[in-house]
């Protein structure tokens, strides 16, 4: 049976773009309401709902597991030569997860 939960989370960033793998230092911890039964493949998918800074924020999403994730925003980077600063002004980011 497929389960879905969702939610929204008030999102701002004052660290540059993060670039290195598995850094979650800067990310900020997401618990779901209810818990997914344990053992469940579950999938989040965010979705920025304001439009508060001029760039382009992107989101990041790490060790989503059954009780929540790691989220942060982490301005788009397009290529060693055009690069944001990574600092944002907060977003409402909404979020759904669910069963696979």
């Amino acid at each position: 049976m497929t389960m879905i939960q969702t939610g929204m989370i008030s999102l701002g960033s004052d660290n540059a773009v993060e670039t290195s793998g598995g850094n979650t230092s800067t990310f900020t911890r997401v618990t779901f309401p209810t818990p997914f039964p344990l053992g469940s493949e579950v999938i989040v998918l965010p979705l920025t709902q304001t439009f508060n800074g001029p760039d382009t924020p992107g989101i990041r999403v790490h060790d989503v597991n059954e009780t929540g994730f790691l989220i942060r925003l982490n301005e788009v980077r397009v290529n060693a030569s055009v690069q944001s600063d990574g600092k944002h002004t907060t977003e409402q980011v909404g979020w759904l997860a669910t069963t696979v």
